[in-house]
């Protein structure tokens, strides 16, 4: 697999394709038209590779790009920015994924820009609805994760306890450990 998906919101885990956004030099996660594909197939959107070009990339990129700025701006109770507003209108919409029932079951398909139809369609229902005020970023330094803070106290600090979480709680024991040392 080439990505990951922690946040259990699709919209949410392509904004993660950007990863250590705050680094000097952030890991790209679709630097390539394949890389684009595996993420469509590896999050369930499509059962089949839409066959992405460097202009669904673009397209792909500056979707992501405008979620992680109205994200950015809810976050900090700050305006949504109107050119990253019309970006995520005009991709919601996009014709949506075909699903299709055959012998086998369910099969989903579709191009890459039914495929970001269906990510700037949700992402309009997380930052237009109730679930705008649940989102939080990781509170890991290096990590960018945004995610939907469920908890029960609304009180989650990392975008996954089994990796940011895990770090950060084994870095403060090796911490306490050193210092218990000294």
């Amino acid at each position: 697999m080439n990505h990951a998906f922690p946040c259990g919101t699709l919209p949410l885990d392509f904004v993660g394709t950007l990863r250590a956004r705050r680094n000097d030099l952030p890991m790209e996660k679709l630097a390539t038209p394949e890389l684009l594909d595996d993420w469509f197939m590896e999050s369930g959107m499509l059962d089949l590779a839409p066959g992405a070009s460097e202009v669904d990339l673009t397209l792909a990129v500056d979707l992501r790009e405008s979620i992680y700025s109205l994200v950015a701006a809810r976050l900090h109770d700050e305006p949504l920015p109107q050119d990253a507003v019309a970006e995520l209108n005009l991709q919601a919409s996009g014709m949506p994924v075909t699903l299709r029932l055959g012998p086998d079951g369910a099969t989903r398909t579709g191009s890459v820009g039914q495929g970001l139809a269906a990510l700037a369609r949700e992402a309009v229902e997380i930052l237009g609805g109730d679930d705008g005020a649940l989102l939080r970023e990781c509170a890991r330094p290096e990590c960018t994760q945004v995610y939907l803070d469920r908890s029960r106290g609304h009180r989650r600090e990392w975008c996954a306890m089994r990796t940011c979480g895990n770090r950060v709680k084994a870095a403060a024991y090796r911490a306490r450990q050193h210092s218990t040392q000294d």
